[in-house]
């Protein structure tokens, strides 16, 4: 796996375990891009691909009507698709989206997957753009399921009673459907190809869904793309105790109470007393110690701090923890 910094993000919630001498923290950490570039790559040229040839127009309009489509809708939408690509760059730290001269070129203007651009036309495209590489929406479709749902409806009550329903859907699921190439004229290579497909529901407004419900949807399909370029984020949980034994018990539950209000310093300067006093709750505090640094972002110490737990007290839990550290370290470097 490539190089990957990861770094604690936030703290979501402390929550405790039935068991009252035990609890458990939610962390969440950061996940490797989907679709991670090289570090030279800056800016990414993007073309709408979708649209179709006057010559196919006829077809097309076929289609729209089949599937509950706005003939010529798509070839605005899809626009938004691409406007969502440029919006969702902009949370980026290097990369950037750039508009070349040649924003629209033709394609299938349907599901039908056209072939790859030429090289040629992916390094003029490029160049007219000063881009690393190219990013084209290959193509793009959209389906209502309001239209079509409506129509079964309407049918199967003249069929049935004799007359139309006069009862209509209150929402509306809007779909579309797009394939994204991203291509790298240096390597001439396809870096990415991702079909997606995307959904988003409507209110309805006196039978009919909003004008900008498609637009919306394409838009948020654009964005939805630039996530894979993103770092994306999982739940983890960390078992601690709650509360120790002995002489320092009350120690250790001021600890506790220092982090449940995310007091973590203190915490850990409460437990690592504990630890050092050597007593019956020093595993524990060793263990609680380790979790701490490790919601605080201090991986190295939380391992430290997990060994010691097992190796000097012998504290299972730390023992299966420092496990669980150690495979940490190795997806960081």
């Amino acid at each position: 796996m490539k190089n990957f910094n990861l770094l604690l993000i936030s703290i979501c919630a402390i929550s405790l375990v039935s068991c009252a001498s035990s609890g458990f923290v939610y962390l969440d950490y950061p996940q490797e891009p989907e679709l991670v570039l090289p570090q030279e790559i800056g800016k990414i040229a993007v073309v709408n691909r979708s649209l179709t040839k006057e010559e196919d127009k006829s077809n097309k309009t076929l289609e729209s009507i089949a599937t509950g489509e706005i003939a010529g809708s798509d070839k605005l939408a899809s626009d938004e698709a691409v406007k969502g690509i440029f919006d969702g760059l902009q949370n980026s730290n290097h990369l950037k989206a750039v508009i070349p001269p040649t924003v629209r070129i033709y394609g299938t203007g349907t599901r039908k997957m056209p072939e790859t651009l030429s090289w040629d036309k992916v390094n003029e495209i490029c160049e007219s753009a000063n881009a690393d590489v190219l990013l084209v929406l290959e193509n793009f479709d959209s389906n209502s399921d309001f239209v079509i749902a409506n129509a079964v409806n309407q049918v199967t009550s003249v069929l049935e009673t004799g007359r139309t329903n006069t009862r209509f859907p209150r929402r509306a699921r809007v779909n579309v459907r797009s394939f994204w190439r991203l291509y790298d004229p240096q390597t001439k290579t396809i870096m990415d190809q991702y079909q997606q497909t995307y959904f988003m529901d409507f209110d309805l407004f006196s039978g009919a869904a909003p004008l900008s419900a498609l637009p919306e949807t394409a838009y948020a399909a654009g964005m939805d793309y630039t996530n894979r370029f993103f770092t994306s984020y999982y739940r983890v949980r960390r078992d601690m105790y709650k509360k120790g034994k002995g002489r320092d018990k009350n120690q250790f539950a001021a600890g506790w109470r220092s982090s449940e209000v995310a007091n973590w310093d203190n915490a850990i300067n409460m437990w690592t007393q504990v630890a050092n006093n050597r007593g019956k709750s020093a595993g524990r505090a060793a263990h609680n110690v380790a979790v701490a640094y490790e919601v605080k972002g201090e991986t190295d110490l939380a391992l430290e701090w997990a060994q010691r737990a097992y190796q000097e007290f012998g504290d299972k839990m730390a023992r299966d923890y420092a496990k669980v550290l150690l495979n940490r370290k190795r997806l960081e470097y």
